[in-house]
């Protein structure tokens, strides 16, 4: 059985008329770090709340550790949480604070100043323990929140967003941390974000949501690189979406915008249909003048070139559609310009063929 198993999910309010959630089945393993992705309102911190206690779902299961905990208590789960506004006791000290959960849990004296004192050097603050909150930096805060969470030994650990109220730079250095302390205790953690980096960075696997459902499960590998719905290829990366006729489904033959492309293999359409087709960007460049045929290429107008340091980038249009791709910079590159006609070529294996969003089959390619 699955550390922690979500059956059949459900969470509808009473004031609003569509479900908050609806359809969520998931199974973590222990030791597994999971990230709910997705906009805001799609359902992700509604989940982690039930999870947590904090809200009861209309229907379904949750188990943690094979016990049914429907009904039970947030304070009786076994759950350490990390919120996004840190939620530390202003007139703690850092030490207090960590400590908190222990006595509330009435440990005695000699086993919390040894676990402060543990999880201080776990958080690199072995040094601020008489500090308050107001004297430590965002980042410091947010890591005594996560000591806090963990010095209680938790089954689970719930983080909502817990990075989002930090500059760029503090929060790439600080989900490094919560990665290395999270694999260092071994703890299962869920972690919600509506930041792609982050849940690409940070998980084994990611649970993209959107409007109370599950759109995909996977690792970042297979999010990435197989998206399986149209929301999923235009939420998480810089996947290309184009529409698609298809010529001979047999043969993988399709056309857009009258220019006919060839996909790696067959696939499960009616000819003449209109489909969604998804294109890596970093499977694209500028034609070579190869003569492989397996090659495909598709003659676009430039609108617009980027230079982003070590990387260039293009978005260019069709007629109706507009693709985007990177080249890595060259001092002695040529940048197409502005009104340019350039040809783009790609390998039959950089194109997806799209299901619509919250679709229950996978994608076609």
């Amino acid at each position: 059985m699955s550390f922690l198993e979500l059956s059949n999910i459900r969470k509808q309010f009473s004031n609003v008329a569509t479900p908050a959630v609806q359809d969520f089945n998931l199974k973590v393993e222990k030791g597994e770090f999971v990230s709910f992705l997705g906009p805001s309102g799609c359902g992700k911190t509604t989940t982690l709340r039930m999870i947590a206690g904090f809200e009861h779902p209309t229907s379904g299961s949750i188990v943690i550790n094979g016990k049914n905990v429907i009904g039970v208590p947030a304070n009786k789960r076994k759950i350490g949480m990390v919120f996004q506004s840190y939620a530390l006791f202003p007139n703690m000290t850092v030490a207090d604070n960590i400590g908190f959960g222990l006595r509330v849990a009435k440990r005695p004296k000699a086993e919390i100043e040894p676990r402060v004192a543990e999880m201080l050097k776990l958080i690199h603050l072995s040094d601020k323990g008489k500090r308050y909150p107001a004297q430590l930096s965002g980042g410091q805060q947010q890591r005594v929140a996560l000591a806090r969470a963990l010095a209680i030994k938790p089954e689970l650990l719930l983080l909502d967003e817990p990075l989002s109220a930090l500059d760029a730079k503090i929060r790439v250095s600080l989900r490094n941390e919560i990665r290395a302390i999270q694999r260092q205790t071994g703890v299962t953690a869920i972690y919600v974000t509506h930041d792609q980096e982050e849940a690409m960075s940070l998980s084994d696997r990611i649970v993209v949501m959107s409007d109370g459902r599950m759109e995909q499960v996977g690792t970042p590998f297979e999010i990435y690189n197989f998206p399986q719905t149209q929301f999923v290829a235009s939420f998480v990366g810089t996947l290309n979406q184009v529409q698609a006729r298809v010529v001979d489904p047999s043969a993988g033959t399709l056309e857009v915008e009258g220019q006919p492309i060839v996909a790696a293999k067959a696939f499960d359409a009616r000819k003449g249909e209109t489909i969604a087709v998804a294109l890596r960007p970093e499977m694209m460049s500028l034609d070579g003048k190869t003569q492989d045929d397996a090659v495909n290429r598709l003659v676009v107008t430039v609108e617009e070139t980027t230079f982003l340091g070590s990387i260039v980038r293009t978005r260019a249009r069709l007629r109706e559609s507009v693709i985007s791709f990177d080249t890595f910079n060259n001092p002695n590159l040529a940048l197409p310009q502005r009104g340019e006609k350039i040809t783009v070529a790609f390998p039959r294996e950089a194109i997806l063929l799209l299901k619509p969003s919250n679709a229950a089959t996978e994608n076609l390619l």
